[in-house]
């Protein structure tokens, strides 16, 4: 698992790892059973407060791609949500492209039906 974060970014630390994890389980790269990290290890090699990894695992907790355990740690439930959502992606992207449709104008597609 690669997460990197951009500390000039306008959105806050944890939004940042909490999105890398979550497009990596949405990419298959994470898959599901997956056990992610102790906060406290990801948080050290991301020179980070603990505190900061947690808040993005409860993110993704919340949202239903992990299961957080006492003891166990974080563990992936969401890959399997995804393949719907990736072969979706998949078809419009082929569409597009047979289309003769700009890889910036689908993505621009995309972005409004999410935020409406």
């Amino acid at each position: 698992m690669f997460v990197l974060i951009d500390p000039t970014a306008g959105s806050p630390v944890f939004t940042q790892i909490a999105e890398s994890i979550a497009t990596q389980i949405a990419t298959g790269t994470i898959r599901t059973g997956t056990r992610l990290p102790a906060a406290r290890e990801l948080a050290g090699s991301l020179g980070v407060n603990v505190h900061t990894v947690l808040r993005a695992y409860q993110e993704l907790r919340d949202e239903g791609q992990i299961e957080l355990r006492r003891g166990r740690g974080a563990v992936v439930l969401g890959a399997a949500t995804a393949d719907g959502v990736r072969d979706s992606v998949a078809r419009a992207a082929h569409e597009a492209r047979a289309a003769g449709i700009p890889i910036g104008t689908l993505l621009a597609l995309v972005r409004k039906e999410y935020e409406s």
